[in-house]
């Protein structure tokens, strides 16, 4: 990736401002929130090797050809540390949030994953962690208290930040709370409230725009999507999340899913939640709760986000729904998303979800319409 995109142009003139300016010797970390594809990793990357080119221009962005650039893109930069969760580390394109590949695992200056060279062969047997743990923290100790390559900036990409657990926050706080000299640390997350507020705090916080549909359609039929429409629409809106919904399989997955839910006479959470076990439980959390987002939506105001490809179903199911039955459902989801990616029992917290799921919809009983 060597640029940023087209709708975060105004976003970077901002940011340059902002860093550049009086504060910038104030700013020793930067917190880029916004749903997930956006391209939040994108900025961080290009943001990053800005700061590290040696003939940055005057709006502040990278030369490319400079020996930094070159470094940078071939993941080999010694100033440079991306910190992400072991499962992510070396995952193909399209497991990325913005498309881009940043490096391979962590054979290399720039990458610093969970695993290491001794203990690969234990670890192979393990599944990979999907979360930034405690030692990917600390192992930064060396990187960030000797001098740097260049003489300039060390920094250090966080992605997702949500993903680090307790030990690995509280160990970064010290970090952020004591910066170490001409250190940049850089925060992408997806869902900011579940960073500590102490970290936040510390943050210069940047919320990353959403493009209107008109640039984000424009850019996805630059792509090659077939359907740009109700592909960015499935997505929530944001561009590069839509990509996903151009894979046939994925797109056969979704459909098939949503086909089973739409019809309650016949779903059964047992056999579905068998089906779905080897599926990303946070990709079927998210589902579910788009899917509840637009019944909601339909069943208060007629319209609907998402599923724009689903509006038949959707009129058949509103009308049945007791909106403070579905909303409390919707709370639930929310809640499940917190423990979708390390939950006890993957069966049954699918069919609890889906049980759930069919109680929600259901058709209110008398006394509780009595009661409403």
């Amino acid at each position: 990736m060597k640029n940023i995109y087209s709708w975060q142009k105004e976003a970077w003139r901002r940011l340059a401002q902002d860093v550049q300016g009086s504060r910038r010797s104030s700013v020793h970390a930067l917190l880029l929130r916004g749903r997930k594809g956006l391209g939040k990793l994108a900025f961080g990357r290009y943001l990053a090797k800005s700061r590290l080119c040696e003939n940055p221009s005057a709006e502040g962005e990278a030369c490319q050809t400079c020996a930094s650039c070159r470094w940078f893109e071939q993941g080999s930069h010694p100033d440079y540390r991306l910190i992400e969760p072991e499962a992510m580390s070396g995952s193909p394109d399209d497991n990325r949030e913005d498309g881009s590949s940043d490096i391979g695992p962590g054979s290399t200056p720039g990458s610093v994953s969970g695993a290491t060279t001794e203990s690969s062969n234990a670890k192979s047997r393990k599944k990979p962690s999907k979360q930034i743990s405690v030692a990917q923290i600390r192992d930064l100790a060396d990187f960030i208290n000797i001098s740097s390559h260049q003489n300039g900036y060390k920094i250090i990409l966080l992605h997702p930040a949500e993903t680090m657990n307790a030990a690995a926050a509280n160990a970064l706080l010290k970090n952020l709370e004591e910066p170490p000299p001409r250190t940049l640390f850089i925060l992408v997350t997806h869902h900011a409230q579940y960073l500590l507020p102490t970290i936040r705090s510390r943050c210069l916080q940047v919320a990353m725009p959403v493009p209107d549909p008109a640039t984000a359609i424009a850019w996805l039929k630059q792509q090659g999507i077939k359907d740009p429409e109700t592909c960015l629409a499935s997505a929530g809106y944001a561009p590069l999340s839509a990509l996903e919904f151009n894979d046939d399989d994925y797109l056969e997955r979704h459909g098939d899913f949503i086909e089973q839910i739409s019809v309650l006479a016949e779903l059964s959470p047992i056999a579905l939640a068998e089906a779905l076990q080897k599926s990303d439980l946070s990709t079927v959390v998210n589902w579910l709760q788009k899917w509840c987002y637009d019944l909601m939506s339909f069943r208060t105001t007629g319209k609907v986000r998402y599923h724009l490809d689903r509006l038949a179903a959707i009129e058949l199911l509103a009308p049945g729904i007791e909106p403070r039955s579905l909303a409390t459902y919707s709370r639930t989801l929310a809640g499940a998303q917190l423990l979708a990616s390390h939950p006890l029992n993957t069966r049954l917290f699918l069919e609890e979800l889906l049980f759930s799921y069919v109680a929600a919809l259901s058709p209110a009983s008398p006394s509780s319409q009595v009661e409403a």
